[in-house]
């Protein structure tokens, strides 16, 4: 059995730096010019038009058989139905007023409503309309028979303001942007989700305000609550420390290592380290399948809006969590 040592795992980390990444960025470079965004477009709203002519059953299924106690008050103007309707089209139609001509079939159940702003904005908060989302969300993934995968998880965030736009911001501060301090004006909330590679669905999904830590921690929360096994995972530099693979026991776990990596971490970074040095090409080659996270990020942001305009913590979660269920709906579709 050969062994591996520390200096041979840095000499590795050195070469990538030196030769391999920067290749590999031309060929990024060169895809990018190739790609076409018209065509994307177009299927896009093929899939967003049979997204939508299949919400409907969906939403029924989700809002069934189930109630929160709400205390003495006035009857709602609306039913828990017509809610999560008005909430799911509402953060659509934010970003995209071309989504329309695809929405008139939603609209027409909805309209007859007479509701202000307020009572729109309430939503975000309404543990009600919460719990509806989750049921949404779960039986997306159960549509698409979604319990045992490969995956990718990574963070991006959404802009809380008009002025700062959260890729230009981690470009400049690398990651001195994955955290906001304590005591300052938050500009942007953090969401990190799991793709599943094979049906391009998000399993699961974390926000905070605080760090891209926290959100990953509240994601991976949630996924042991889905019970959704993980066969593989790939993330990228952030979570290059043996402290993240205790989140992923039985997975295996492909991550670029830090300069500084060293060995004596337990079997489960042993076992990595060795695939990254004595076989590297294979193991690029997996860990670079942690693209499709980054560029779901591109499409939902370019179709869902970069921005979310709620002010409060609970209702910025919420509006997080229906651009991530509006990304399973158009996936769940897709021909």
């Amino acid at each position: 059995m050969v062994q591996l040592r520390t200096k041979q795992l840095r000499r590795k980390v050195r070469e990538l730096d030196e030769h391999i990444f920067e290749d590999y960025k031309k060929i990024r470079a060169e895809e990018k010019v190739k790609r076409d965004h018209a065509g994307y477009e177009r299927d896009f709203m093929k899939r967003l038009k049979e997204a939508v002519k299949n919400l409907e059953p969906l939403i029924d299924k989700a809002t069934k058989n189930f109630s929160v106690y709400k205390g003495k008050g006035g009857k709602p103007k609306l039913s828990l139905n017509k809610k999560l309707r008005m909430i799911l089209v509402k953060q659509l139609v934010d970003k995209s007023n071309r989504s329309m001509a695809y929405l008139a079939g939603v609209f027409s159940t909805i309209a007859e409503v007479d509701v202000s702003y307020k009572t729109v904005e309430r939503l975000y908060s309404d543990p009600e309309v919460y719990f509806a989302l989750h049921n949404l969300f779960v039986l997306l993934l159960k549509q698409k028979n979604v319990d045992n995968i490969d995956g990718s998880g990574d963070a991006t965030g959404y802009s809380l303001i008009i002025s700062k736009h959260y890729s230009s911001i981690v470009q400049k501060l690398k990651e001195k942007a994955k955290k906001q301090g304590k005591n300052k004006k938050k500009i942007f909330v953090f969401k990190f989700v799991i793709l599943d590679l094979k049906t391009r669905l998000y399993v699961c999904y974390g926000t905070s305000l605080v760090s891209e830590k926290k959100a990953f921690e509240k994601a991976i929360k949630m996924l042991k609550d889905l019970g959704i096994k993980i066969n593989s995972i790939r993330l990228d530099k952030y979570y290059s420390f043996p402290s993240y693979f205790k989140f992923f026991p039985n997975a295996t776990i492909y991550i670029i290592p830090r300069k500084n990596s060293k060995l004596g971490h337990g079997t489960a970074w042993l076992r990595t380290m060795k695939k990254f040095v004595q076989d590297t090409t294979n193991y690029l080659r997996e860990y670079y399948k942690r693209e499709a996270s980054e560029n779901s990020f591109g499409c939902d942001k370019k179709m869902f809006g970069w921005k979310i305009n709620q002010k409060r913590e609970d209702r910025i979660d919420t509006a997080a969590f229906i651009k991530t269920i509006w990304h399973n709906l158009i996936w769940t579709y897709k021909n």
